[in-house]
């Protein structure tokens, strides 16, 4: 919606604003170049009536003389609340054109996800993702603006649009550069705060500056004035309209229209006068005003406020109880008074008498002297109105807000099918109000616990700490019970691990698991609390926790959910302590059904998160089944790319899915991987165990690469330093660090990194040479200033190696006792190495043990086949050695 002004207001407006149209001229060419032509930002901020509205009008008029296409839509201060309600506007009128198969085609893979968001498609039964659906509605636009080329977005009144269009406002405009789109944002400053402020401050920053807008000077004033009067406006008169309106073009267009309507000569004689007329045009001289229209205006004037959006004389009737001719007759008073006018007719279609407020101040005044009870009681009918329409709770929630509470349990119901209705489109803040209001109301004691509930399950994703205290007394009072119960207390252990709770998350569990009879339930219960003791990297929370999980295990077939997690849990502590990988594996596969994850435990699925699929794929990666790991976590970045989910889960997924490509020895394809997890994972926030991961699989595989530099400036980049995180991370992030350090010729600090690595590893009661393989590199960096303890580190290696049992191990651990020798025994060992590595999937240790191999033996076939090997795997660092051992031995490189 784009506001319109008096006839007066667009030369006003525009008055010493030739450097803001220079830009929007330019930036409108720019566009119009071609199409690869890179889109545009402006940002134009000011004061309220500076003329902001009257600029974008201008950049309408500006494309469409260029050919383009101009979509709009403008935030308003009474509609914050109503989710997309700004993106809505601007993308509906081109989309609802359409017919839904043509939709469909426009969208692509994202309709089923930013369709519901729009308004266009049914939502799922599920809560969505809002940053998932966020990037659903960015590619949606991206799809659109190739179609529309050339495409010009404009946003009034940004300050008052909802969070959910800022936060994809704000994505979009980091793809700007990718983009053929010029968007132009009007904006008034210090009206926003918290999470809106943030977002528009990040549009701001990504925009060409253009300055803030200031208001009319007084020679610009002098001249509005004789143009608007005649030109025997005199110079005191003159100023005295600068001096009273502060040179606000808005302002400076109503008084003059007012002295034009008393027939005031524009004379110093009648100077005096103008302030008096100016109080009449905002705040209580404006109320005032409506007042001496009559009571039935003003009651129009209240009802339209109330509805603040899609105002048509025969809603407002409705709403303010009068036949439709009184209403008729309201409207033309209001317009005549400069109130209410009628859209712009260059803006989108309306409906058949539609009307809008002349400026946002006057919009606010009017809602503003409505009476307390008397507005919130209009806002009871609004709702009922939108409810009898069809509309659903959802769309008239935004009134259901503003009523008195009243123990009405009719309201709480409605305000719960809100919250739904908002979760599944992707709108979680919104729901939050909806609950919040519903238990003001308050609701009924038995269904009270249900609504705080339902309030956590909300807040999971945006602010666990609160919904720990949701959840906390939802659980203490009656009316949770059975299952719903059990996912209480599994959200809440959720929460309380977000907010770095883990010891309270554990108890919290076992104390609920100790309430319930064996079965199902209580099963699930405990499988979350080894899931939490788990993935916490510090000492063994638990005395006796992996035997407790051992004897829980033993006993489960996997006939359901509760049982395939234990098998899964069990396999990755297994996994963690060096266990046997077969019997890893053995675990791994009993925990499948039918070779795939089951129904419930599936990469989307929320029961029970993602935690658990990933310890799965890991289980097997790291014992050389890397080909149903692969098949795993391709299925994750499948399913969540379909889903739309380009969140931490994707993040997580490509991360896993690089750590399989490094473990295969496909080192290009792990670092484009991890390369897309950290992108991705930095859009989540740093400091999370998915940035760690995506950080330390990336810094493991460029050193794999030889690319040491690259690696070391990736750690400085990235802060991949202590402090770590309280979750494990794949690789051993202290292993990784270490072999870092020593990489870049920090001996001391490496040893020190890789020792480090050592006690931690044993105050969690295991080791795993593969997960954590810090004794075969701390063994190799001692080897020339303490040989004894270096042989000692090698020998235990083996020895761990040996037990796990994998050939990857096993073999690695030879190379490592093949590089503290000398003479045929180094030789023998590194032979040995080559045979391990070569029946491993793991290609870059079999490169680098044949490069170590053919250095030793001094066979150039040796080199020669590793040197192909090392090509193949993209390791520039191995090749590099190869090819000099080459030349030594007089080979062909």
């Amino acid at each position: 919606m784009t506001e319109a002004r008096p006839a007066a207001a667009g030369p006003a407006s525009l008055w010493e604003r030739d450097e803001e149209l220079a830009a929007l001229a330019e930036a409108v060419d720019t566009l119009c170049a071609d199409r690869s032509s890179p889109g545009g930002l402006l940002v134009f901020s000011g004061e309220s009536g500076v003329g902001k509205t009257a600029l974008l009008t201008e950049a309408r008029r500006i494309a469409e003389a260029r050919g383009c296409t101009v979509w709009s839509a403008r935030g308003g201060e009474t509609l914050k609340s109503v989710p997309f309600n700004v993106l809505r506007q601007l993308l509906q009128p081109a989309l609802l054109t359409l017919l839904p198969e043509e939709a469909r085609e426009y969208l692509g893979g994202w309709y089923d996800i930013a369709g519901p968001a729009l308004g266009l498609a049914e939502p799922g039964e599920r809560q969505a993702d809002p940053r998932h659906v966020c990037d659903g509605l960015v590619a949606a636009v991206r799809r659109l603006a190739r179609r529309e080329w050339p495409l010009v977005l404009l946003v009034d009144d940004a300050h008052w649009a909802d969070q959910e269009t800022l936060r994809w406002l704000a994505a979009f405009a980091e793809r700007l550069e990718d983009l053929s789109v010029l968007v132009v944002i009007a904006r008034r400053p210090g009206e926003e705060g918290g999470d809106g402020a943030r977002l528009l401050d990040a549009v701001a920053a990504a925009a060409r500056p253009v300055g803030t807008l200031s208001a009319l000077t007084p020679k610009a004033t002098a001249g509005l004035t004789r143009a608007t009067l005649g030109a025997h406006a005199d110079d005191p008169f003159c100023r005295e309209v600068w001096a009273v309106t502060a040179g606000n073009p808005y302002d400076t267009v109503e008084l003059l229209a007012k002295v034009r309507d008393s027939e005031l000569e524009p004379v110093e004689a009648h100077a005096g006068e103008l302030r008096a007329l100016n109080r009449a045009a905002r705040g209580g001289g404006l109320v005032a005003r409506l007042e001496e229209l009559g009571m039935d205006a003003t009651r129009f004037a209240w009802a339209a406020a109330i509805l603040g959006a899609d105002i048509t004389v025969d809603l407002v009737a409705q709403l303010a109880t009068m036949d439709r001719d009184r209403a008729v007759r309201c409207a033309g008073l209001l317009r005549r008074a400069r109130i209410l006018t009628d859209p712009d007719p260059a803006e989108a279609p309306r409906a058949d008498g539609e009307l809008e407020f002349v400026h946002p101040l006057i919009a606010t005044a009017v809602y503003n002297s409505i009476p307390d009870a008397l507005r919130r009681a209009m806002h009871g009918i609004a709702a009922q109105l939108v409810t009898d329409s069809g509309r659903g709770a959802a769309a008239a929630s935004r009134h259901l807000l503003e009523v008195y509470p009243d123990d009405d349990q009719e309201l709480v119901d409605q305000l719960r099918e809100a919250a739904r209705e908002h979760l599944a489109v992707g709108a979680p803040d919104a729901a939050r109000r909806c609950l919040e209001r519903a238990l003001e109301e308050p609701p009924r004691p038995e269904v009270h616990a249900r609504v705080l509930y339902e309030l956590g399950c909300a807040t999971l994703l945006t602010a666990p700490a609160t919904t720990i205290g949701h959840l906390r007394t939802a659980l203490s009072m009656p009316g949770l019970d059975g299952d719903t119960r059990v996912d209480a207390v599994w959200r809440l252990s959720q929460a309380l691990l977000h907010n770095n709770q883990l010891e309270e998350a554990v108890r919290t569990v076992e104390a609920e698991a100790a309430r319930l009879e064996p079965g199902p339930a209580r099963m699930r219960l405990q499988a979350v609390r080894f899931m939490w003791e788990g993935i916490h990297a510090g000492e063994d929370p638990s005395l006796g926790r992996s035997r407790r999980l051992a004897e829980l295990a033993r006993h489960c077939t996997g006939r359901d959910n509760a049982e395939r997690a234990l098998l899964i849990l069990r396999a990755f502590d297994a996994l963690c302590r060096g266990e046997n990988a077969e019997e890893v594996v053995e675990l791994c596969d009993r925990a499948l059904v039918n070779g795939r994850l089951a129904p419930g435990l599936g990469w989307t699925d929320t029961e029970w998160g993602v935690e658990l699929p990933l310890m799965l794929a890991s289980s097997y990666a790291c014992t050389d089944r890397l080909d149903r790991a692969e098949s795993l976590l391709n299925e994750a970045v499948r399913v969540y790319e379909k889903a739309g989910w380009s969140g931490g889960h994707l993040a997580l997924a490509h991360a896993y899915l690089g750590l399989g490509h490094r473990r295969r020895g496909r080192l290009k394809e792990a670092e484009a991987a991890l390369r897309t997890s950290l992108r991705l994972a930095e859009r989540v926030g740093r400091g999370l165990p998915l940035y760690w991961s995506a950080t330390c699989n990336l810094v493991d595989t460029l050193l794999a690469r030889g690319h040491v530099e690259e690696a070391w400036s990736v750690a400085e980049q990235y802060g991949f330093a202590p402090p770590y995180p309280a979750t494990i991370v794949l690789p051993d992030i202290r292993s990784v660090r270490g072999r870092l350090l020593l990489a870049v010729g920090r001996t001391e600090e490496g040893v020190n990194e890789l020792e480090a690595a050592e006690k931690a590893a044993a105050a969690r009661g295991g080791h795993n040479p593969v997960l954590a393989p810090w004794a075969v590199d701390l063994a190799r960096a001692l080897a020339a200033v303490d040989p004894a303890r270096a042989a000692r580190l090698a020998t235990e290696a083996r020895r761990t190696a040996e037990r796990f049992g994998t050939d990857t191990a096993i073999g690695e651990a030879l190379r490592c006792a093949a590089a503290l020798e000398t003479g045929r025994r180094a030789v023998r060992l590194a032979e040995q190495a080559v045979a391990y590595l070569e029946a491993s999937p793991c290609q870059y240790e079999h490169a680098a043990a044949r490069v170590e191999y053919g250095i030793a033996a001094r066979s150039a076939p040796e080199l020669r086949r590793a040197l192909d090997l090392a090509r193949a795997c993209g390791a520039d660092g191995l090749v590099a050695r190869a090819q000099q051992a080459l030349a030594a031995e007089g080979g062909p490189r």
